[in-house]
């Protein structure tokens, strides 16, 4: 595409007089002549004098910025320009409709229109699946589980019974949905297994990342909401609930019966105990250990999670511990010295 072009496909305004033809992106210090660079934090100002790039899609906040004599293209969102052109340059590949002559359906299976279901896929009786909907191969799909309309379900997941999940949501690979929760009591001095009763339920426009495990309900149900997003290697125990367009970053574990609300965001590697509520508009950053519920919307961190700002605090006053032992002892010595001399 021309850079004319790719200016008004994403709504920006080309600077700089060239209209280079590009055929790809790359990073802003790896592209070539023939791609298109990018530039949406201030971070990476210092490569943009020395690129190589055919051109450069850069935000509005800093486009004065920075020195180039390369063409430019200016915008106010870098990362919606970056997915419009993502799609045009790099399009999915559309598997057509059908179902694999390896694959197995049991009974009282009822298909939408223009489903895709690859090789070796299993599933169950009672199974449904919407119109447009895609699964892929090795993928074991449990009895009475409904999969909505244009739902994306990839290789190698494992889906038990009675899962449900919204439309347009897409699921990848090594997914496991619907497993146990932990539950267990003692009973005679051993541990004997809580049946696991609910089911798990995710709503409509929810991404689940690679290997994310999410249990069942013991009773009643996990519940993901709308516009959810998993990153990978996530564990969500029974009984959680997360509330609509929160995003869950990767290696977090969420225990059982906790209770996130709507745009809620919790950093990579962030541990939420059991039976806590942490409400809207909440953003909890990277290493948190959540003890005990957050009542008010900000910005948590530290172990136990606290506001951030008096984390900071926290942190700077442990930072200054070495130089205040030092002071004591010497004081400590000042004084014992003078007991000495019988003062």
């Amino acid at each position: 595409m021309k850079a004319s072009e790719i200016a008004q496909l994403i709504g920006g305004q080309l600077e700089g007089g060239a209209d280079p033809e590009l055929s790809d992106l790359a990073p802003l210090d790896r592209a070539g002549p023939q791609q298109i660079a990018f530039l949406a934090d201030h971070k990476y100002l210092q490569y943009l004098e020395t690129a190589q790039a055919g051109a450069v899609l850069i935000a509005e906040s800093l486009a004065m910025r920075g020195s180039t004599t390369l063409p430019r293209i200016v915008v106010k969102d870098v990362h919606r320009a970056v997915a419009l052109l993502l799609q045009r340059f790099h399009p999915e590949k559309v598997q057509p409709p059908g179902i694999h002559h390896t694959a197995v359906l049991g009974r009282g299976v009822a298909l939408g229109a223009d489903v895709h279901i690859g090789p070796y896929a299993v599933l169950g009786e009672g199974v449904r699946v919407g119109a447009r909907s895609f699964i892929g191969a090795q993928t074991v799909v449990g009895d009475d589980v409904v999969i909505g309309e244009d739902v994306t379900v990839h290789g190698s997941v494992t889906l038990y019974r009675r899962v449900q999940i919204g439309d347009r949501s897409i699921v990848h690979s090594g997914v496991r949905l619907g497993s146990d929760g932990y539950g267990y009591t003692q009973e005679g001095g051993a541990h004997r297994k809580v049946p696991q009763s609910g089911s798990c339920i995710i709503g409509k426009d929810v991404e689940i990342g690679a290997n994310t495990t999410i249990d069942r309900g013991s009773v009643g149900n996990t519940e993901i909401g709308d516009g959810v997003k998993i990153d990978n290697l996530v564990h969500i125990g029974h009984n959680v609930r997360i509330g609509p367009h929160s995003l869950i970053i990767a290696q977090v574990g969420i225990s059982g019966s906790a209770t996130l609300g709507s745009r809620v965001t919790v950093a990579g590697q962030v541990g939420i105990v059991g039976h806590v509520q942490v409400v809207d508009n909440v953003v909890v950053a990277g290493g948190t250990a959540v003890w005990a519920s957050i009542l008010e919307p900000g910005v948590y961190s530290g172990r136990p999670a606290r506001p951030h700002k008096e984390e900071l605090k926290r942190q700077a006053a442990v930072g200054r511990m070495p130089k205040l032992m030092e002071r004591l002892k010497r004081l400590e010595q000042i004084v014992m010295g003078r007991k000495d001399e019988g003062e």
